[in-house]
């Protein structure tokens, strides 16, 4: 996407304060980027200090307002932390993006309940704590008072069935669910809190290799190379992996106010993936 600073679509976050956690690497990360070009004040979490510390840094010194804090969104105590901090920085709470998460793949017969258990910790459980500290800080009633955009990530795995993705889709099919029936409940209860899934495809991150090494394990390629090349050629129908761009351009369309009349969605970005 090209920005043109002086532009005032729809599209322009300024005057916005929008949370990211999971900003340290990858989607987080450009998400914080394009966020911050687009005009927002930042609030970065991580369970990367360093890392996310110096994103904030490097967006600062760009004229950004970011601030970066250390978070592990399976801790409700640092959901609390970061209420906390939104209060003292009293600038306004906008946006949130849920959209720390891990994946753990495998055989379901090789899966156990303890990774059950912790996938849906920080899959699941963050997203409902997240989406509840934002209805109460941005609610009318709320300290911010103003409402806002929740975008909750979930997965093309929450939409379709994908071979050895059964623990880790059935975390984004919750978050799915889960997003519209906030999203309905907070409209029908005059919040003025817009809540959406953003369902990413295979996109070309550290977690996405994670799959192409997952099908060599369960023995559906015979390398990562083999792997990727049939995802791409024979699952993608735009014949690519997306990148990390895609989907924050993605994001910044459910944040800003070009989608006001959008909640309860599910925003596919996958090259036709779930098409086909």
């Amino acid at each position: 996407m090209t920005v043109n600073n002086e532009d005032k679509s729809p599209y322009r976050l300024d005057g916005k304060l929008a949370v990211i956690t999971g900003a340290a690497s990858g989607i987080g990360e450009a998400c914080a980027r394009l966020f911050a070009q687009m005009g927002a004040s930042l609030v970065l979490t991580d369970i990367n200090a360093d890392k996310c510390q110096a994103l904030a840094n490097e967006l600062s010194h760009s004229g950004t307002q970011a601030k970066a804090m250390a978070q592990d969104v399976a801790d409700e105590k640092t959901w609390q932390a970061l209420s906390d901090e939104l209060i003292r920085l009293n600038q306004g709470y906008d946006i949130l993006l849920n959209n720390a998460g891990i994946y753990i793949g495998g055989k379901l017969e090789d899966n156990t309940a303890e990774q059950m258990q912790r996938i849906h910790e920080v899959n699941v459980q963050s997203v409902m704590m997240g989406t509840k500290q934002a209805a109460e800080l941005m609610k009318p009633d709320g300290h911010f008072g103003k409402g806002g955009s929740v975008i909750n990530f979930s997965s093309i795995a929450g939409l379709v069935g994908v071979p050895g993705h059964s623990i880790y889709g059935s975390t984004k099919g919750a978050v799915r669910s889960f997003s519209k029936h906030t999203a309905v409940e907070f409209a029908r209860f005059g919040y003025g809190i817009r809540v959406n899934s953003l369902h990413p495809g295979l996109i070309d991150t550290a977690m996405g290799a994670m799959v192409f090494d997952d099908f060599v394990e369960i023995g559906l390629a015979a390398s990562v190379e083999e792997a990727r090349g049939l995802l791409e050629q024979m699952m993608i129908p735009m014949g690519r992996l997306g990148s990390v761009q895609d989907i924050a351009n993605a994001a910044l369309f459910l944040a800003s106010n070009a989608s006001s009349y959008i909640t309860g969605s599910e925003l596919t970005v996958d090259g036709g993936f779930t098409a086909s």
